[in-house]
């Protein structure tokens, strides 16, 4: 656990973009990947992509 504190922390955000730029205002090294539930978490829409497949 030490170690883990002790050195330069690189970090991936996935989904809330507000929490990578508040990393990288603070000097953290952050890699941002933009993503969000598919068909936007509605039931009626993932069904009809699922068929799809």
């Amino acid at each position: 656990m030490d170690t883990l504190f002790n050195s330069e922390l690189k970090i991936i955000n996935i989904g809330l973009e507000g929490f990578a730029e508040t990393l990288k205002e603070r000097g953290t090294e952050v890699m941002h990947v933009r993503w969000q539930p598919p068909a936007m978490g509605n039931d009626d829409l993932l069904s009809l992509l699922d068929k799809l497949k």
